[in-house]
This record gives structure tokens, C-alpha cells and sequence, in this order.
């Protein structure tokens, strides 16, 4: 599931409690608000009661669908239909005309709380029979018959301090597990939502180091909190965040942010930005490009069907022949694009590539990227290379400071590489990812020569 919410096309809902052996059915995410809208309101209502429900009804499948609950559960379905733990879906129920052509207009918007960009968790009740403490669904009658419009409404019952996102995108939604164990070395997206969801558990269980400048690289501090969050809570401790790792951690940070309760804590803009792209495509440009072109560049190497482009740093039409020609030998949709997949698939037949290099590789005298970033804290004979280009680009480049390869990314080693960044042009962050390694390597091959 994106960090940032979209409506999802499709829902799978139980058609029991959660531990029943009920079935499951998907349905399209709008003909399930229809459903639902017919199956808890009536349609003789007053149209703002209506809308004020439906944008209730929205939100509460969303905020289910946004934090995993029930997956996060190690359950297959997203929602069930029964009203003692969701809302209610009746299959194959016909659903009313002037409530279909409501939520056919407002499907993909949703409450949020201002400042929060998480679907916001609409609790609500009928208000006669059942009470709590979100929206009373015959109380919304009663307020529309005194003219208050559906914002008011919802304002009424879930506070002043609320918004309605309109035309949310419309998507495919994946589970959000990465589909393979991140381990240390691992860059990208999925590493930095897991420092973000660690640093604010840590706030509840202070044992977990917390993540200081978490930037979405699998360090030695994000490997020391893995392993301390399942020590705690009684996982096997690898320090790999496999999926039992994942889902365990999206449980409990979506209990200590309480996302599932009226009384949230949220989750910011800021807090749900993301440092990579999540795809590349024609136009882009950068360090994440660099990257997508230095693993093709040597996956064409190896693999003649791969066509091979300048590494420029940017996503021109040779790079995206690059891709495509990628995609097709590899069975995925010939897009052009870099999405999820294909980036998981590029690095993939990389790591294959590097652990099986030929003695001599191309003759070059730098061995090519590990296939992980390096950063302080780590060991072994990796390291140790790097150390020995960079004391040799020191030579030459005197502003860069001398070190002695020892195979320890001690803090002598990132202040050499942060240097060579400041120099390059790079990123600062003292990490080694295919960009700074590529640079690096270039300079080292350069001066041997």
C-alpha cells in the first residue's frame, strides 16, 4: 500500500467475522460503497445526510484498506461485512439509484484530519439501537433537516479540525511488503518507511535505538532496531525485516499512532515523504537514474538482448530502449517505465550477475558495485576496495582525506567519501550507493591506467 493514500480499484471483503471460516469475495471498491450505502442508510434520507454517510462509509474501508489491518492480522481479506467489526455488505444485494448515483460522483474522496494525510477513522453507529462515540447515522437526519451540508455534518461528529481530499487517484493496490527480506545494504522506499515506523514505536518501547536521519538506507542503526523489535516482540531475530517482520511492525505502528481510532496522532505530509522516485521514466534525471543505467549497462554486458546506453545521469530514449528491451527479455509489461517490479526485477538479475563474475571482468581495474550500499559500520572485503580507491583518488585529489583500507567503514572512511560527493557533485550522505561506487570507480580507473 503507497505511503500516500490512492482509492483502490478492488476490495476483498469476509463475509463473516474475522475468524470464521466465511467466504471471501472481490468486488470493485465502488460497487462495494454502493453496497454497503444501501445496506446501512436509507435512501429516503435527505441528500446531505446521504453524502455525509457515503464520505463516512468511504473512509472507514480506506482507513482498513490504508494501515493493512486485517492483512497485517495474517488475514487474506481487507474488510469483513460484519457490523460488530466493520460495516455492513450484503453479496449480490441490489443497490438503490439515487444512492449509486451519489457515490458514483464521491467514491474517491475521503476525511482526513488537518495536518494528516491518513484516511481518518469514521467510526459510526445507527444512533438508536447501537451508540459510540463517531457519527449517529439517524443523527445526520436530523442535522440535514436543519440545513447543515455534509462537511457540517461530519464536522459535527468527528470535529472542526477535519478535511475532504477530493479526486484521490484511482490504482492497483499491492500489499505493501517489498515481496523479499530487506537487509542491510538495502536502499530505497520500502527502508524508509520501515525507519519511520521503527522511530515512532520507539517512542513507546525506548529498547529500540531510534533511527537518527533515517534516509531509506539499511544501515548497522536500522539493523540494531530490527533485531531489538523482535527480541521484543518475540519474532526470530535475524535483523532482516521478512514479512512476519513487516506486517508486525505496521501492526504496531498503527497502534501507537492509534490510526484506528477516533483519537488518532496521524500521520504527516512530511512524516510520508519518500527520498526515491517511485518509478522512472523519460525525462528524469539524477542519482536514481545513474543507478538504473549502471545495472543495465552491466546486465547488457552479460546479456547481449539488453541494449546498453551512456551513463549521464539521464532518462533519455536510449535509456528507455534500455528498459524496454529489459522488460521484453524478461517477460514484464513493455512499458518504457521503471516501476516496482521492473526496478525489483533490475536488481535481481544484478545481484545474480555480481556473484558470479568472471575472473577479469571486462578488464577494468575497479570491481563493479556490490549490489548493496555501503555505509558506516559495515565490514569485509568490499569495504576494503573502496577504501583502496579512494586512498588512491586521495593522491591525486589532496582535499580528500588519506585512509588506510582496513575493510572498517569507520568514520574516517564516510568523511572520505562525503568529500568525494562535495566534490562530484553527489549527494552528501557518507553511504556508498551504484552512483557514488560508479564515480569512484571511474576516477580510480582513470588515475591506474
Amino acid at each position: 500500500m503507497p505511503l500516500n493514500p490512492v482509492i483502490p480499484t478492488e476490495i476483498t471483503v469476509h463475509l463473516g467475522a474475522p475468524q470464521s471460516s466465511a467466504e471471501n469475495v472481490t468486488v470493485p471498491f465502488v460497487e462495494y460503497i454502493k453496497n454497503v450505502a444501501s445496506s446501512e442508510i436509507y435512501p429516503t434520507w435527505p441528500e446531505n445526510a446521504l453524502r455525509a454517510n457515503i464520505y463516512a462509509i468511504i473512509t472507514f474501508a480506506l482507513n482498513r484498506i490504508y494501515t493493512e489491518w486485517y492483512k497485517s492480522q495474517g488475514y487474506d481479506f481487507d474488510i469483513t461485512n460484519s457490523t460488530q467489526f466493520d460495516q455492513a455488505f450484503v453479496k449480490d444485494r441490489t443497490v438503490f439509484e439515487n444512492i449509486s448515483q451519489i457515490v458514483d460522483e464521491i467514491f474517491n474522496s475521503y476525511v482526513v484530519e488537518q495536518g494528516s494525510i491518513q484516511p481518518f477513522f469514521t467510526q459510526f453507529c445507527n444512533g438508536t439501537t447501537s451508540q459510540c462515540a463517531g457519527l449517529s447515522q439517524w443523527g445526520t437526519v436530523n442535522l440535514a433537516n436543519e440545513g447543515r451540508t455534509p462537511y457540517e455534518i461530519l464536522q459535527n461528529y468527528y470535529g472542526d479540525d477535519i478535511n475532504i481530499i477530493m479526486n484521490a487517484p484511482v490504482q492497483n493496490v499491492m500489499e505493501s511488503y517489498p515481496g523479499r527480506p530487506l537487509k542491510i545494504g538495502d536502499s530505497g522506499n520500502d527502508v524508509q518507511i520501515i525507519q519511520t515506523q521503527l522511530n515512532s514505536i520507539s517512542k513507546n518501547y525506548p529498547a529500540i535505538e531510534y533511527i537518527s536521519m533515517p534516509r531509506g538506507v539499511f544501515d548497522i542503526r536500522t539493523q540494531n532496531a530490527v533485531k531489538k523489535f523482535q527480541e521484543i516482540f518475540f519474532l526470530p531475530v535475524t535483523g532482516e525485516v521478512d514479512k512476519a517482520t513487516w506486517y508486525k511492525i505496521k501492526r504496531y505502528f498503527t497502534g501507537v499512532r492509534r490510526l484506528t481510532e477516533l483519537n488518532s496522532i496521524g500521520i504527516t505530509v512530511e512524516e510520508a515523504a519518500l527520498p526515491y522516485e517511485s518509478e522512472l521514466k523519460l525525462g528524469d534525471s539524477g542519482g536514481s537514474v545513474t543507478a538504473l543505467q549502471y545495472y543495465l549497462n552491466v546486465i547488457a554486458y552479460f546479456n547481449g538482448n539488453i541494449n546498453s546506453m551512456p551513463i549521464d545521469s539521464v532518462f533519455g530514449e536510449q535509456t528507455k530502449n534500455s528498459v524496454t528491451s529489459f522488460q521484453q527479455y524478461f517477460s514484464l509489461p513493455i512499458t518504457g517505465v521503471v516501476d516496482r517490479n521492473t526496478w525489483n526485477k533490475i536488481t535481481e538479475v544484478y545481484a545474480n550477475i555480481v556473484d558470479n563474475l568472471p575472473e577479469g571482468y571486462a578488464g577494468v581495474k575497479a570491481e563493479v558495485y556490490p549490489g548493496y550500499v555501503l555505509s558506516e559500520g559495515m565490514r569485509g572485503e568490499n569495504v576494503r576496495n573502496l577504501q583502496t580507491y579512494l586512498s588512491r583518488i586521495a593522491d591525486s585529489i589532496p582535499q580528500i582525506p588519506k585512509i588506510t583500507p582496513d575493510g572498517i567503514f569507520g568514520p574516517n572512511t564516510a568523511n572520505a567519501v562525503r568529500e568525494f560527493q562535495r566534490i562530484y557533485g553527489l549527494p552528501v550522505t557518507g553511504n556508498v550507493g551504484p552512483a557514488t561506487w560508479f564515480n569512484i570507480a571511474n576516477e580510480y580507473d582513470a588515475i591506474v591506467t
